[in-house]
């Protein structure tokens, strides 16, 4: 690590489900690929549940599995970051609590010796938004770090932050009240993903995209989130958000603006979130006859969930950026619960070949570049090419770089490795700045009150499908030519085994 000095880091709500599946998993990788050190890193967990530091630390021991490439020494480097985590048991709303928190993080600071360097605090909300206020607040009184020169206090927040324009407002309000924008990280674990990661290198770093990237030769772009599984017990919980809120007003936007946004003046972190903005505040208002929302068949069998929910768990909608670069180009932002597969990707469909004298674009397909997220992180184009034969006929394939192929030997970081190491560095390329969550949440709280007052409906869809049939034709309808007979197939292990040595 670059820094110097304790880090103590905090995990708040460390009995819940985020924080044993996505939080702890996420530093113990770090510790395994040594960036949090066990002479100067020390963890702590803190929730109401009334539990022993063995509790914690048998309730989280499942959730740790071997870092690629150093399994051979899993159970040592397993037994050293146990005995990195405390527990201390409190409310989030009473002094007692923090005040003891507090107590515990300065016995170990003071037990090190701090002459390398400052002390650090590191808390990291997995939490529910509801008591974001609260927390901030003893965090403020009582637990900010005590090194006057060189020391930070950072707090990670999860999302949902808010539920619309007001209560996103009123939230970041409150918190900015007590923390500074540069102490605020506000996490969008889609930001950390290596394929997300890599938009600016190769929109940016590659001539070949510069003069291609614009209206007169890209019909659309599509931005797809599926899943192959319904709510699963969580019914309850995701009736009060949906997809929208869950999945397309941050996850996809984020990304949309990777994809629309121009070159930064540099890499400075916020010389990228200023084009970031410049997108979000380009968006013209979404207009209904551009949405379309759906309910998979069953969704309302789970008894939390009302009888009259109109919650989409599926939505395709359209954006549409009002500049020079994006004149007429639709985005279409597509995600859905319960659908026939697993996935998330980017399509940049580009225009059909003038004059084509093979008539290739309506007999196998248009041009795309697919930017494929998970699983099976791959970039690949997908061109038209002669088939192989005496006859001249034209077919789709793919010049294909795909991850588990050609960097079979590299480990991709999961998404909270990279971000909890960012904020631990002070790096908020990857995290949401305040105006842009404004922002985010213009473009979509006028047609979330639609819904909410079900002046737009979901339409049922059945379950393993691709979603309601009416998603489709709006893509179609706004210009997304579907591609039939073609469908990219990921490199199994045993084709990665035989390929040659060439």
């Amino acid at each position: 690590m670059t820094d110097t000095g304790c880090l103590s880091i905090i995990v708040l709500g460390a009995s819940g489900d985020l924080a044993k599946k996505k939080t702890f998993p996420a530093l113990f990788h770090l510790h395994c690929q040594g960036f949090i050190q066990s002479h100067n890193v020390h963890i702590f967990g803190y929730a109401r549940s009334k539990m022993s530091d063995n509790d914690l630390r048998d309730r989280i021991h499942g959730y740790l599995t071997p870092c690629k490439g150093f399994e051979k020494t899993h159970k040592e480097n397993l037994s050293k970051f146990l005995q990195l985590i405390k527990y201390i048991s409190g409310p989030y709303d009473v002094d007692e609590g923090f005040v003891s928190l507090d107590k515990e993080i300065c016995a170990y600071e003071m037990s090190k010796d701090t002459t390398g360097g400052p002390s650090r605090r590191l808390f990291y909300f997995a939490l529910p938004p509801s008591v974001y206020p609260s927390v901030s607040k003893m965090i403020k009184s009582f637990c900010m770090t005590k090194s006057d020169v060189g020391g930070w206090t950072r707090i990670i927040v999860e999302k949902p932050f808010g539920r619309d324009l007001e209560s996103a407002e009123e939230l970041s309000t409150q918190i900015g009240q007590l923390f500074n924008e540069s102490q605020i990280y506000r996490i969008d674990h889609y930001l950390g993903k290596e394929l997300v990661q890599n938009l600016l290198v190769l929109r940016f770093g590659n001539r070949l995209f510069l003069p291609l990237w614009n209206y007169a030769n890209i019909a659309s772009v599509q931005i797809v989130f599926k899943e192959d599984f319904g709510t699963e017990g969580r019914g309850g919980y995701f009736d009060q958000y949906g997809i929208i809120r869950d999945i397309l007003q941050n996850h996809l936007l984020q990304v949309l603006c990777l994809v629309a946004m121009e070159k930064p003046v540099s890499l400075n972190p916020e010389h990228i979130r200023d084009e970031k903005l410049k997108v979000l505040e380009s968006m013209l208002p979404i207009i209904d006859e551009e949405v379309v929302i759906g309910q998979y068949e069953g969704y309302k069998d789970d008894s939390t969930i009302p009888k009259d929910s109109n919650t989409p768990t599926f939505a395709t909608v359209v954006l549409r950026i009002h500049n020079e670069r994006w004149d007429g180009v639709p985005f279409i932002l597509k995600a859905g619960k319960s659908l026939n597969s697993k996935e998330a990707e980017i399509r940049v469909q580009f225009k059909d070949v003038p004059g084509d004298i093979f008539n290739a674009s309506k007999k196998v397909g248009r041009n795309e570049l697919v930017i494929r997220l998970q699983p099976s992180e791959a970039i690949y184009m997908k061109l038209t090419v002669k088939e192989p034969g005496l006859e001249m006929k034209t077919i789709q394939s793919e010049l294909d770089l795909s991850y588990r192929q050609r960097y079979e030997d590299v480990v991709i970081p999961e998404a909270y490795e990279r971000l909890i190491l960012d904020t631990i560095h002070g790096d908020q390329q990857h995290f949401v700045r305040r105006d842009e969550l404004k922002a985010a949440w213009e473009i979509f709280t006028p047609l979330l009150h639609k819904i909410d007052r079900k002046e737009i409906r979901s339409v049922s869809y059945k379950p393993g499908s691709r979603g309601p049939i009416e998603a489709d034709k709006l893509a179609e309808m706004v210009g997304y030519v579907q591609t039939h007979g073609y469908r990219w197939k990921a490199p199994t292990l045993s084709s990665i085994k035989n390929q040659g040595r060439n």
